[in-house]
């Protein structure tokens, strides 16, 4: 069985929508909208965004995939079949050249 899914406000459906109305018609008409606020910071994403990130949490939708994006596979570690090859002791003739410099 399904769940059920739990029906929308249509009171807040339709404000979200008049809201993100409003935010693209002054982002559209006024150039003032376009630009950074010192305390608000850059208004299209308050204007913009934002509203239409909550219409869309509220429908539930899904967030939009870029078309050359893969899906992501997990890769992982190989296992070694044989045991781990050990190092060799520095030779000597190296030693007494590094301690000479």
């Amino acid at each position: 069985m399904k769940p059920t899914r739990p029906e929308i406000d249509p009171r807040l459906d339709t404000l979200l929508r008049h809201v993100l109305a409003i935010g693209a018609a002054l982002v559209l008409l006024l150039p003032a909208a376009r630009g950074f606020s010192q305390t608000l910071g850059w208004m299209p994403l308050w204007l913009l965004v934002m509203p239409a990130c909550a219409w869309s949490a509220l429908h539930r939708f899904r967030l939009p995939r870029g078309e050359a994006e893969e899906p992501v596979r997990v890769q992982r570690p190989r296992r070694r079949a044989a045991v781990q090859a050990r190092r060799r002791p520095p030779s000597l003739l190296r030693r007494r050249h590094s301690q000479a410099a």
